[in-house]
């Protein structure tokens, strides 16, 4: 099972940028396809990016696409994200996870701590 740890987020002012990164134990870490989720106080966790095992395939959001980017460095075991234009309505916890499905939208395996992204207004 992959162990993973968030970390790259903070307080910014709606129009900035922020880059998250997700840390993953696991040696296979290179055969997972990996995905950014979040959750706002008081909503259900949702559906961020994906990015296949080979970086050949990504997905986003329809709230992200155009704004966000997500890719990975598996010889860092490592999945960024990077927002741009954040907005108020992107403050959340985020969170990586393994994912599977045919658009990678399907968590499974345990939860890292996530990272919090405030963007003020």
């Amino acid at each position: 099972q992959v162990q993973l740890v968030e970390s790259g987020g903070g307080l910014v002012q709606a129009g900035g940028s922020l880059r998250l990164s997700c840390a993953a134990s696991a040696r296979t870490f290179t055969t997972y396809n990996m995905g950014w989720f979040r959750q706002a106080l008081g909503k259900e966790r949702e559906f961020v990016a994906a990015i296949s095992w080979n970086g050949g395939s990504t997905y986003y959001s329809r709230s992200v696409k155009g704004r966000f980017t997500i890719s990975r460095g598996n010889a860092k075991n490592t999945v960024y994200l990077q927002m741009n234009s954040l907005n108020p309505e992107d403050t959340a916890v985020y969170y990586c996870a393994t994912v599977r499905g045919a658009t990678l939208e399907i968590p499974f395996g345990s939860w890292g701590q996530g990272t919090q992204v405030t963007v003020s207004s």
